[in-house]
């Protein structure tokens, strides 16, 4: 195999920030990085600014590694199509996204995925779930997202749906959320509900993990209770999934560490159905902030042996 060959480039095309990363195929071997600003709402002609500037992202790092074209995985927000071409869906933001064929505007093999897809797609290959065939993850951020390999098979669903695990609901009578579950888990554990839940008193999820852990009773008493509502999430996920490792990821458990996964693995003994006293794993993403570029990635290799 030539050198060339061996190449390929991971994009994560974020609301905020896109990242590029150089890699090689076979191993994940991390050659060269770069990034820059979105600038999501900018415009250059007819299409998104955001666009030209993954385009010169690409010839960048190409141009570093003396190769090109090379294959290209890309990750964003919103729904896939089937065809791995372009993002289907994704209403409300990041106008322009929807329909952009990437493959034609770059001129190259590209191949399109969800975002919280290629999360999960890095932490199986570089890590915490590497080696693992059956895992979701959960993202606790601004609002809660997954994904789900089952046999070792991301699963897609028939629309780009699957993994979207933040909208099973845990309380049946709550809000509907922006995709109509009511009392969804992204509702209530969501970065963006954060205030409104705590009557303003903390203004992110940092804010009340912060005070919980410095001994604040209040705070703790409103953290015990976000985190036994994850726990019932998760514990419902695993009977329907049937996983042997759950990831937390996102930056809200970034942040929180052991004083997430402690109180939720308290809680996840009173809630799990454990057939032959076994437990299902439970651990933090591990694959850091390159995860999706380097999942992006990864698809260019599994989408090769999936039919």
């Amino acid at each position: 195999m030539s050198t060339a060959s061996r190449l390929a480039i991971g994009i994560d095309l974020g609301g905020t920030h896109i990242k590029a990363a150089l890699l090689e195929r076979g191993t994940g071997t991390l050659v060269e990085t770069s990034s820059r600003p979105t600038l999501d709402g900018e415009w250059c002609g007819s299409q998104p600014l955001f666009a030209h500037r993954v385009h010169d992202l690409v010839h960048e790092l190409e141009a570093s590694a003396g190769y090109g074209p090379l294959p290209v995985g890309l990750c964003a927000p919103g729904l896939a199509h089937g065809s791995g071409r372009y993002i289907d869906w994704i209403p409300g933001r990041m106008r322009g996204l929807e329909k952009l064929d990437w493959p034609a505007f770059l001129g190259r093999e590209v191949r399109v995925l969800n975002d919280a897809h290629a999360a999960l797609l890095g932490e199986e290959w570089i890590g915490s779930a590497k080696g693992c065939r059956d895992v979701f993850m959960l993202t606790l951020g601004t609002a809660v997202g997954g994904a789900i390999l089952s046999g070792g098979r991301l699963i897609r669903g028939h629309l780009g749906r699957g993994g979207h695990l933040g909208h099973i609901s845990i309380q049946t009578d709550g809000e509907q959320d922006a995709f109509q579950t009511p009392g969804s888990l992204s509702s209530y554990l969501g970065n963006q509900s954060v205030s409104q839940r705590t009557q303003g008193r903390y203004e992110s999820a940092h804010a009340l993990v912060a005070a919980a852990i410095s001994g604040v009773e209040e705070a703790q008493v409103i953290w015990d209770d976000y985190v036994r509502r994850l726990a019932v999430g998760v514990a419902s996920l695993i009977n329907v999934l049937d996983p042997e490792l759950v990831i937390l990821g996102g930056g809200i458990s970034a942040g929180a560490g052991e004083a997430l996964l402690k109180p939720l693995q308290n809680h996840l003994d009173q809630y799990e159905w454990r057939p032959g006293g076994q437990k299902v794993r439970l651990t933090l993403a591990s694959a850091g902030e390159w995860a999706g570029a380097y999942g992006s990635v990864r698809e260019l290799e599994r989408r090769q042996f999936e039919v």
